[in-house]
């Protein structure tokens, strides 16, 4: 391995594998890991499924420019250890997911970092379920991919690669299943999306159309050029809330991220709502009498009074996809997600996914017959802050006991980190999942109380 590859962290954690292009990720390091993933796979397939067939496997990939490069790598370490490979091409993350159940695949493989920046690229595995392997079952995966330990197949098992080009109308009528068209269609709403030159475009344009809903698209090619910090945030998204602002007539806004697991949301007045809206205003649209939702120890309060006022519950999992759909099934819940936009609906799949949270939205206004921005006053308001500081093993460590002792009288979890809890506001600091850095998450009644409470972590720290 060469310096600069020395120099670069590659992540590897329940999120899959994520590193800087030509340097900690190369085609080798890609072919190594899907080969791991693959020889994986031969045990953990469907109690259902044929034990003497090759394992399928889906593989897309995201719009970024290094994509095909390590997508070929990823299909080669597949089929090297004996796996029938189906690209789906360029697709979404919820999408690749999809594709895979309509041909009852045995497993999937994403090249995406979702939100990393440009130089960023990554492998996010699914289990047969659609699911990222959870926890024990991804350490194994990165066990097996850091010690080598693969089993390649004999030249005479080897299985042809094949394509399959439907993806976008598999996903799209999957979500369609779950909204009222017709109210959708008869409401004749207008929205501005940003798909940020990433996977999700033409499936959100699809689905768009599918409703009847005017759409104004921008950066809808699936180029890998981001036009801006792909990351959802009220900083990157400037432009779309100025669209929406100047449309004269844009109902909503949507932002997706690369690879259209998140979705971050303006109101008709081209005003930042944000992501952690997202399950919020999901949950309130569709949770039943009752009925729970799943959510990260991240996420905001604002899903606990959306099922408190049907007399439901919140189920609370650590940070990641895999930890809330674990939860979800669980607890028997339909809706899950987290408070980056992501929203579940294990009907659709047990990936996050965009076009869910779209298409809830688009029906509760059609339903609602009132604005967003109304349907937002209406709601209980909190102003969440987060920050993160660069990861220090030392830190790390120590963060446990510091914060243990620092705040010993208040109600405390340690699930995921760190979250600390009073009756009307929350701390939560872990490390990330995707990136060699430590969160800071703090929500409150206002922005300065939440403020005060991230720089107390710090304080306790030393970040």
């Amino acid at each position: 391995m060469s310096n600069h590859a020395q120099d670069a962290p590659l992540m590897l954690s329940i999120s899959g594998l994520r590193g800087l292009v030509g340097k900690s990720l190369t085609p080798t390091v890609a072919a190594r890991f899907a080969a791991a993933y693959g020889t994986w796979l031969y045990s953990n397939r469907p109690p259902d499924h044929d034990p003497q067939t090759p394992p399928t496997v889906a593989l897309g990939r995201d719009s970024r420019a290094s994509g095909q490069m390590l997508e070929a790598a990823a299909a080669s370490g597949l089929a090297a250890v004996g796996c029938r490979v189906v690209r789906v091409g360029v697709l979404s993350t919820p999408g690749v997911a999809i594709a895979m159940d309509s041909f009852r695949g045995d497993g999937g493989m994403v090249i995406t970092a979702s939100h990393n920046p440009f130089p960023w690229n990554g492998i996010k595995p699914l289990r047969y379920d659609g699911v990222a392997p959870p926890p024990e079952q991804c350490m194994e995966i990165i066990r097996r991919f850091k010690q080598d330990d693969v089993v390649y197949a004999d030249v005479a098992a080897l299985q042809p690669i094949e394509d399959c080009t439907d993806g976008i109308k598999v996903h799209v009528d999957r979500v369609l299943e779950l909204v009222d068209i017709e109210l959708i269609r008869g409401a004749k709403l207008s929205c501005v999306v940003d798909s940020v030159h990433g996977a999700g475009g033409d499936e959100a344009r699809a689905l768009l159309d599918a409703l009847g809903v005017k759409l104004t698209h921008l950066y809808a090619e699936p180029t890998g050029q981001f036009p801006h910090t792909p990351e959802p945030t009220k900083e990157n998204l400037v432009e779309l809330s100025r669209a929406v602002a100047k449309s004269g007539g844009a109902d909503v806004g949507f932002a997706q991220d690369p690879d259209a697991d998140r979705l971050a949301i303006v109101d008709e007045k081209g005003t930042y709502i944000g992501e952690e809206y997202t399950l919020a205003l999901c949950a309130r649209h569709k949770l039943g009498k009752g009925e729970g939702v799943a959510a990260n120890l991240s996420t905001s309060r604002m899903v606990d009074d959306v099922a408190a006022a049907v007399g439901g519950f919140v189920v609370r999992t650590p940070v990641g996809e895999a930890n809330v759909t674990a939860g979800m099934r669980d607890h028997g819940t339909t809706l899950g997600g987290e408070g980056n936009g992501g929203i579940i609906d294990n009907r659709v799949s047990q990936v996050r996914d965009s076009l869910i949270g779209m298409a809830y939205v688009l029906e509760m206004l059609a339903a609602e017959k009132q604005s967003l921005s109304a349907v937002v006053a209406s709601m209980p308001a909190y102003a969440i802050v987060k920050d993160k500081a660069d990861i220090d093993p030392a830190v790390l460590a120590t963060m446990p006991q510091k914060m243990q002792d620092a705040f010993a009288d208040q109600t405390i979890d340690t699930q995921d980190g760190i979250r600390v809890d009073w009756p009307d506001k929350w701390v939560h600091v872990r490390p990330s999942n995707t990136e060699p850095i430590i969160r800071v998450i703090a929500e409150a009644s206002d922005e300065a109380e939440a403020k005060l409470l991230v720089q107390k972590v710090r304080d306790v720290l030393g970040l």
